[in-house]
């Protein structure tokens, strides 16, 4: 998220009506290999590499796949804030017993995930809802129905998380089931890192905050239950992750027990 990189459309501002749209531009670029989204500013809101579609490429969206070291085989899991599909479509390849919700508010999000990111087409285990993330958490129909819940909810401003309350974390939290995990994406160097960590911390019983990544991404791993932190058990779990999917979860073992 806190990469710049310029847009190949041009956004001519300048020629719009003075009245502003709803969202703005969906727009790309590429370089090396990787194709990045924008909503028309050089802030990058998510990656996919072209020879590697299903692979999440940003070292954040790797680090969001953190709660794996606790849930082997969730049964459910949620993704709030589409982005390039990346979480969502390694969640959907990776884990074929679990049904996969993304939730983006902006249709042309969706639509450019289809046609650009390969997002693959809904089935009886995938579904993508065009709506607000705050409606889909507070609806009690979903409520203690997921195992996961990844949540990265930014706009074109990139300020910081758009849903950032306590009210909005209790509800997520309503949303897991007793054991189930929240990953969230923030940036470390900004205002809104500590707002959110407090109001995560007030809905949730343990958070815990991985190293600041390269871009400044800090990614939060929220707990209803206090996890035990076993450093063998740990280590032996990120062997298996990393013999499956190349996911560097080693790193993440030595994040968790360095900042607990």
């Amino acid at each position: 998220m806190l990469i710049k990189r310029k847009s190949i459309e041009q956004v001519e501002s300048s020629r719009r009506p003075a009245r502003k749209p709803k969202f703005a531009p969906v727009t790309l670029s590429e370089q090396d290999g990787v194709r990045y989204l924008h909503f028309g500013t050089e802030w990058v809101q998510g990656a996919m590499r072209i020879r590697k579609p299903d692979w999440p490429e940003l070292e954040y969206a790797q680090q969001m796949m953190a709660w794996m070291l606790f849930i082997e085989t969730p049964q459910a899991i949620a993704q709030l804030g589409l982005g390039t599909a990346a979480l969502t479509k390694f969640c959907y390849r990776q884990f074929p017993q679990a049904h996969v919700t993304a939730v983006e508010l902006n249709e042309s999000v969706i639509a450019i995930c289809n046609s650009m990111f390969k997002l693959p087409p809904e089935d009886e285990r995938l579904r993508v809802l065009e709506m607000d993330a705050l409606d889909f958490v507070e609806d009690p129909a979903n409520h203690e129905a997921y195992d996961v819940l990844q949540c990265d909810l930014y706009d074109a401003t990139a300020r910081g998380p758009v849903l950032d309350t306590p009210e909005f974390y209790e509800a997520c939290a309503a949303c897991l089931t007793q054991d189930g995990i929240m990953t969230v994406n923030l940036f470390g160097d900004h205002p809104s890192f500590a707002k959110n960590l407090k109001a995560m911390k007030f809905a949730f019983g343990h958070v815990i905050c991985l190293p600041e990544v390269h871009d400044g991404n800090v990614v939060a791993l929220c707990f209803k239950t206090r996890p035990t932190l076993d450093k063998e058990a740990l280590a032996a779990r990120a062997a298996q992750i990393v013999a499956q999917t190349k996911l560097p979860a080693k790193s993440w073992v030595k994040g968790l027990l360095a900042t607990d």
